[in-house]
């Protein structure tokens, strides 16, 4: 079957995995996936993520975060969709939980969290929302 939404597969995989607290997922590799990745790690909402073979595969390894036997993220949800593709200028970036979560946007600079891309005046596609 093939997959129709890539990065919301991988965010479904990190959700589920936090709720039946793995230490870790693992997701099919991607260039997007990757960026989306390394924002996350930025912000520090997971520990960290590694390249490897499944089944023949290049793919990822996803280490979870916890805090005091919390998860980390406790919302993380997709925006734009390949249904709805949803855009926003830099001064329109919606802010998550009045600053305390993050979104994340696909800009002409590459994937940034809405801060830098409010820093580096850049819009782009709201891909995720994190907090």
């Amino acid at each position: 079957m093939a997959l129709t939404d890539p990065l919301g597969d991988m965010l479904t995989r990190i959700r589920n995995g936090l709720q039946a607290k793995k230490d870790s997922v693992v997701t099919p590799s991607s260039k997007l996936r990757v960026r989306v990745l390394d924002v996350l790690q930025r912000e520090g909402y997971i520990r960290g993520y590694t390249s490897e073979e499944v089944a023949g595969h290049a793919g990822i390894r996803i280490e979870l975060k916890y805090f005091e036997g919390q998860p980390a993220i406790r919302h993380v949800a997709r925006v734009s969709k390949p249904g709805r593709r949803v855009y926003s200028g830099s001064k329109e970036l919606p802010r998550v939980r009045n600053g305390l979560g993050i979104t994340i946007v696909s800009t002409p600079r590459g994937v940034l969290s809405d801060a830098e891309a409010r820093e580096h005046n850049v819009g782009g596609e709201v891909l995720a929302e994190v907090f």
